[in-house]
């Protein structure tokens, strides 16, 4: 499959929950530490073109696509502001709405799959934040962890429900109808850089850590993980439940590899993909389109592909 270079470093890469040949990837210059930053709307086919660009003052840590309007996408910038693009428009009329509440960078965003309407962004303020797209201020803040939230992650089935990774090594499972987190996981022993919800069972979540680990947990019980995937050699950066199969799990790490895990077999490592040449950092999964795979990283490139095909194959 196809490849694409952007000018800055790669992120976070997500495909379209409405059309099947598109993607989105968030980009930082200089790593992400000083610079500007750049969304990239691409359309796939026998090569990967672009479709639109946006820059930003700062780098993009994050992205999201809308789950109610196809042409949304709400991106996570490090200065801290939440920007939202609409690609029906021209550039000029971009972003539509700049949100900007957090006092620190903002590293995380995830759309609600359940209500369509809302989202969440986690940021190293140690805060996450609710927001609707048509509200001009968040509607809450959710603040307990001790240190930087890099992620938060709506439940797939419970609209109100979400968790939050973060770097105080614990996650946490949050009801927006509660006044409190509802659980607290001491999930690693190192800060936990990404989390994700199995997709077919609502209440198996798993975390990926600085410690190199994966671990699977089932909430009503979470005393002891249900399962602990190792195989990276350096910090595991993003966790992602496969929208098509209930045990399977793709992963990316500072290790540089993509990694395709069945966590209910004993030996859970089923892919290892090491196309990247620098920390890869983003890794998404096709709802649309069942074993198609992306990825980016740090070396400037976006890749997809199919699971069990090499991503750099022409």
């Amino acid at each position: 499959m196809p490849v694409f270079k952007t000018p800055f470093n790669g992120y976070s890469v997500k495909f379209s929950p409405f059309y099947e040949n598109q993607v989105a990837v968030a980009t930082a210059q200089n790593f992400g530490i000083l610079g500007n930053g750049r969304v990239h709307v691409l359309q796939l086919g026998p090569t990967i073109t672009e479709r639109a660009a946006f820059d930003t003052a700062d780098g993009v840590y994050d992205l999201c696509w809308s789950e109610s309007h196809d042409s949304l996408i709400v991106a996570a910038v490090a200065d801290g502001s939440l920007k939202i693009y609409d690609l029906s428009l021209p550039a000029a009329a971009n972003p539509i709405r700049s949100l900007h509440e957090h006092a620190r960078e903002c590293h995380g965003v995830d759309f609600n799959t359940v209500r369509k309407d809302s989202f969440l962004s986690a940021s190293w303020d140690d805060t996450v934040k609710l927001w609707t797209v048509d509200r001009p201020a968040s509607v809450r803040t959710f603040k307990e962890h001790a240190y930087c939230v890099y992620a938060a992650a709506w439940n797939p089935r419970h609209a109100d429900v979400f968790a939050s990774a973060s770097g105080d090594c614990t996650a946490r499972i949050w009801d927006v109808r509660e006044p409190g987190s509802t659980m607290i996981l001491p999930a690693h022993e190192f800060e936990i850089l990404a989390c994700d919800w199995n997709k077919y069972d609502d209440c198996i979540l798993a975390t990926a850590s600085v410690d190199k680990s994966i671990k699977v947990w089932d909430v009503r019980n979470y005393r002891v993980p249900v399962a602990v995937l190792n195989g990276h050699g350096y910090a595991v950066r993003k966790v992602k439940f496969s929208p098509h199969r209930g045990s399977m799990i793709a992963s990316c790490s500072y290790d540089m590899s993509v990694c395709l895990w069945d966590y209910m077999v004993e030996d859970a490592l089923v892919g290892r993909y090491d196309h990247h040449t620098e920390f890869a950092v983003g890794v998404d999964m096709s709802v649309l389109v069942e074993g198609l795979l992306a990825s980016t990283g740090w070396d400037e490139l976006v890749y997809v592909w199919q699971h069990g095909t090499d991503p750099r194959a022409p």
